[in-house]
């Protein structure tokens, strides 16, 4: 695995966690629990537009990167939809 897939695993992974401490906050009634997982889904959010502009800077730097990181959305993109379909 390459140093862009990586990054672009973290990024997604960091996503995934933002969205879900947000769900968190909109189901819980605890105004402190509310209060954390929103900060906690802040942090995470700029940690992931940290790793945005890693991401970007690495396909500038290596644009070997950018074609490889095309083709792999690319796959994905195709698998998810074979899945949508089954």
């Amino acid at each position: 695995m390459t140093v862009i897939n990586k990054l672009e695993q973290a990024l997604t992974s960091a996503k995934s966690l933002a969205a879900d401490l947000k769900t968190f906050s909109m189901d819980t009634e605890d105004q402190q629990a509310k209060q954390m997982f929103d900060q906690l889904s802040s942090s995470v959010e700029n940690t992931a537009q940290m790793l945005q502009s890693r991401i970007n800077f690495v396909n500038n730097e290596e644009p070997q990167y950018l074609q490889e990181s095309l083709g792999m959305q690319q796959q994905d993109n195709q698998k998810q939809n074979k899945n949508q379909k089954q």
